[in-house]
């Protein structure tokens, strides 16, 4: 991948930020959760009143389920349902959901009441969909309302007057547990939902890479057979403008016509041949020796004041042809990025060394530099590493991460183990090295997972009889 398609692709961190995901969530979803609480509420009072004979106020906590429901029809009925709530709307929506739930524990004795656990619902809510700040004031509510709930509420009774309550140690307890469960479900809702819009932003951020990559490649097929196919009408043209100018020497008006359609001919003839070649659509070029393929991934960083050396390992022994390589685009590219990331931070040596057996192919890329950060050698891979690999490299930029990810998931996506390891340099000595002594990565593929197959092209025909 050439630098201007890496910075490209680096900006797609940006397409999804996290300060607009509070914005993502329609006001229909909003007022559907809504109704759903509604009719569980409905439910507990009238069976804690019908069948379990419990002396409610029950004006009261009707009045209570009415204002969300009033709510609810009010917010239907002046909004579109495709509505996308703003942040501070979903911190108020979610903030009265809150009260409103307080307000009918408070009638239903407090934190005696068993669905007191509930109050961390709206929390768990925010901590999925809104930002950090937004979290911190609904979840700060929450604890808030907890604590006044556990002194302050009407006492739940039968209808005999005999008073239902729980001893004070379980009264804390639930206190206790429903302030742990905010704090734990809040941290532990925003951490997995930051990780999982991470990884949904990079995995896009890898499809438009892959994406781009196959229409060039087929962008390059269509010019290949736009030449082929044109290939013929240009030489009949150009045939035949050549027998007319024989023919139009003693015209000399004609003969200039004659002579430009020839010209135009060759002029288009000449265009074609530096789009394409009709080479370019034949099937020997879906396949390649693993060289050749490490030859392409490493070209357009051939020029960038690194040395790239690629060679087959000493190893590599026992009389085993090289593999043949589907070029798939996958393959290309993750190899690309691999040694892009190894330029950048190399000192002034990048090595490339392949080497095969009957069962797997391995691809080794190593540098001069200073390797990985030991703290972050586990990490390598995941999207979005804000914190700095290695020193800085010579051109002042400073990764993301994004990269790594990107070559990752697309050689893995082919079959690929990837490892990430260091030489012995590691950031111990700022003496420039000429062996591979900084990061190492290295790839194993199955056979064959990307081995072509060998009859790919099908069998000679004998056309003699």
């Amino acid at each position: 991948m050439t630098q201007s398609n890496a910075i490209m692709i680096e900006s797609n961190q940006d397409l999804f930020p996290e300060s607009k995901r509070g914005e993502w969530i329609r006001l229909r979803t909003m007022i559907f959760i809504r109704w759903v609480a509604i009719s569980g509420q409905l439910a507990a009072i009238i069976i804690a009143y019908q069948y379990f004979d419990l002396a409610l106020d029950i004006s009261l906590c009707f009045f209570a389920v009415g204002i969300s429901a009033l709510a609810n029809i009010t917010a239907s009925l002046s909004f579109p349902e495709s509505k996308r709530l703003s942040e501070l709307e979903n911190v108020f929506m979610i903030l009265f959901d809150l009260f409103q739930l307080a307000f009918l524990l408070y009638l239903t004795g407090g934190l005696n009441n068993p669905f007191s656990f509930l109050l961390v619902a709206p929390v768990v809510v925010s901590a999925a969909a809104l930002k950090r700040q937004s979290t911190i004031i609904i979840g700060s509510a929450a604890i808030l309302i907890v604590t006044l709930l556990s002194s302050f509420y009407v006492p739940l009774e039968n209808q005999t007057g005999k008073l239902l309550s729980i001893p004070d140690i379980f009264l804390f307890g639930n206190w206790i547990a429903i302030i742990t469960g905010v704090v734990f479900l809040a941290f532990y809702s925003t951490r997995v939902t930051s990780e999982l819009n991470t990884m949904s932003d990079a995995l896009f951020a890898t499809q438009t890479a892959l994406s781009r990559e196959q229409k060039l490649t087929d962008l390059g097929g269509i010019v290949a057979a736009a030449a082929h196919e044109l290939g013929t009408p240009l030489a009949t043209i150009k045939l035949t403008s050549s027998e007319l100018i024989e023919e139009l020497r003693d015209f000399p008006e004609l003969l200039e016509d004659a002579l430009l359609i020839r010209d135009q001919a060759d002029r288009c003839g000449n265009i074609l041949n530096s789009m394409g070649s009709t080479e370019k659509d034949d099937l020997q070029m879906h396949q390649a020796l693993l060289a050749e393929i490490i030859r392409e991934a490493a070209e357009p960083h051939s020029k960038r004041g690194i040395t790239i050396e690629t060679k087959i390992s000493d190893d590599h022994k026992g009389g085993i042809d090289e593999p043949h390589l589907i070029r798939r685009p996958e393959i290309i590219h993750g190899l690309r990025n691999m040694i892009q990331n190894a330029v950048d931070f190399a000192t002034s040596k990048v090595w490339v060394e392949s080497s095969w057996t009957k069962e797997k192919i391995t691809i080794i890329i190593a540098d001069d530099g200073y390797g990985y950060p030991v703290n972050l050698l586990g990490r390598l891979g995941d999207p979005f590493l804000t914190a700095k690999i290695g020193k800085q490299n010579r051109q002042g930029y400073e990764g993301m991460g994004l990269g790594l990810f990107i070559a990752k998931t697309l050689l893995e996506r082919t079959g690929a183990k990837i490892s990430f390891m260091n030489g012995h340099r590691n950031q111990a000595s700022n003496q420039s090295k000429v062996e591979p002594s900084g990061a190492i990565v290295e790839i194993n593929w199955p056979r064959n997972k990307v081995e072509s197959n060998a009859n790919l092209f099908g069998e000679n025909q004998n056309f003699f009889i």
